[in-house]
């Protein structure tokens, strides 16, 4: 979906197309290609180096192994933009690999994060870009008609945000899964909206740090309320799966809280004391 999305975005502006790579294409990309000239390719191979820009759009497990499947047939000074979720750490080796080039050849490493659903948002999906060469990218995607925001100078950078924005994001939806499911065995479904119209009211960095803030002196009571919220789910004849983990971290904040009380006041000083007190990894 992303490689057709941005490879007919790329197209409306005039780029040319060298050719496709994909494992099992469908019948209406193999026809957007062929339309065009090009060909598609069952992996990277001498094709590439006809390329300025190669744009990958691969599982972020094998974006790496892409990467250096590729490296060999790239022409020198080509652009490698990278719109994968990857892990930030493989990004940071595949620029690594990229300054050292394939025989001698510069190979300029860009890490593009795109931060929404390109099923929903097309061509104009949000992206987060980092990279020696992040500002020429920008410039490549401004076009398009989305937000395009350089975030760093080392590749991984925009990977790092993008799965920052997916701990809260993914999270959320989890949460969302079993609210509705079990308002709608209650059958509360719409009157739920009318009681989370504050939430809706309330910018986002209010409310998140409003709740960080609070959450450490209110940790006790409020894991109570989350054992009750999942009480209910049960005796409506669902099985939480995302419930027990907050009820299990409420009550390792109250713990700790109980045993090191925390005395501060400030947003940062409560992320502090959660990061070294709850969140901390143990021996």
């Amino acid at each position: 979906m992303v490689g057709a999305c941005y490879t007919q975005a790329f197209l409306e502006q005039e780029h040319c197309l060298v050719g496709m790579c994909d494992l099992q294409p469908n019948a209406a990309v193999v026809g957007a290609v062929q339309a065009v000239g090009a060909q598609m390719h069952a992996a990277p191979g001498p094709w590439l180096a006809g390329a300025d820009m190669v744009v990958s759009a691969v599982f972020g497990t094998v974006a790496r192994e892409v990467f250096e499947a590729s490296l060999p047939y790239l022409q020198d000074g080509v652009l490698y933009v990278d719109m994968t979720t990857a892990d930030p750490g493989e990004m940071r080796e595949c620029a690594e690999l990229a300054q050292l080039g394939a025989q001698r050849k510069a190979v300029h490493f860009v890490d593009v994060a795109i931060t929404g659903a390109v099923n929903l948002g097309g061509k104009k999906t949000p992206l987060l870009v980092a990279g020696s060469k992040a500002g020429f990218v920008r410039e490549l995607f401004l076009p398009f008609g989305g937000s395009v925001r350089v975030v760093g100078e080392q590749p991984g950078d925009a990977a790092s945000l993008k799965l920052l924005r997916s701990i809260y994001t993914k999270g959320t939806e989890a949460l969302a899964v079993e609210c509705l499911v079990t308002a709608q065995q209650m059958g509360l479904h719409e009157q739920l909206y009318a009681v989370l119209q504050d939430i809706n009211e309330t910018p986002l960095r209010t409310l998140m740090e409003s709740m960080v803030r609070t959450h450490i002196p209110h940790s006790a009571r409020r894991r109570n309320e989350v054992a009750e919220a999942q009480q209910q789910m049960v005796r409506n004849g669902l099985a939480p799966v995302v419930l027990p983990a907050v009820k299990a971290l409420f009550a390792a904040t109250a713990q700790a809280h109980a045993t090191q009380p925390f005395a501060g006041t400030s947003i940062d000083e409560a992320i502090a004391w959660l990061g070294s007190h709850v969140l901390a990894s143990r021996p």
